[in-house]
């Protein structure tokens, strides 16, 4: 399950919606070990495409000495789908080369509903897994729509 916060998910679909109709992408670094998505960093599309995402080659190293500095590493590695579902591409699958990382899509294909799924990618087999919202309430993310039923989403909600 990913649990993530929800200013960090805003982030990532504010992100995705601002890029369209090219593809946006990113990941979200956490604590090493931890599968805790604590910081968002928004990376630039070197494809620049609507089919396609690549990360700078040049701005990952700078991001990956960042992380190793903080003792990071990432926990989500997102992008956008311009015009299908939010569900990996067989280059998308072909790419996951972090086990350990939560893969989130982000479908920016309908203007007033956002997809949002995530993932987990090893070995070459998908497997789709629920995702926990924090600090939100259901009022929220009500344009949010979470992979084929919005019940794999729990609110977590400040007191």
């Amino acid at each position: 399950m990913l649990t993530i916060d929800a200013s960090i998910l805003d982030a990532i679909v504010a992100h995705a919606r601002r890029d369209h109709p090219d593809e946006a992408c990113g990941l979200v670094a956490g604590p090493v070990g931890s599968d805790t998505p604590t910081r968002h960093i928004p990376m630039v599309n070197a494809e620049r495409s609507m089919t396609f995402y690549r990360f700078d080659d040049r701005e990952y190293l700078r991001v990956a000495r960042e992380m190793d500095d903080r003792d990071e590493e990432p926990v989500v590695i997102y992008h956008s789908h311009t015009a299908t579902e939010a569900y990996p591409s067989r280059t998308d699958v072909s790419y996951a080369g972090w086990p350990q990382a939560h893969y989130l899509l982000v479908s920016t294909r309908a203007p007033d509903v956002t997809e949002v799924r995530s993932y987990r990618i090893v070995d070459g087999v998908v497997t789709e897994e629920p995702v926990k919202l924090l600090n939100a309430s259901p009022d929220a993310v009500q344009s949010y729509m979470f992979g084929h039923t919005p019940v794999s989403v729990e609110y977590e909600c400040p007191a």
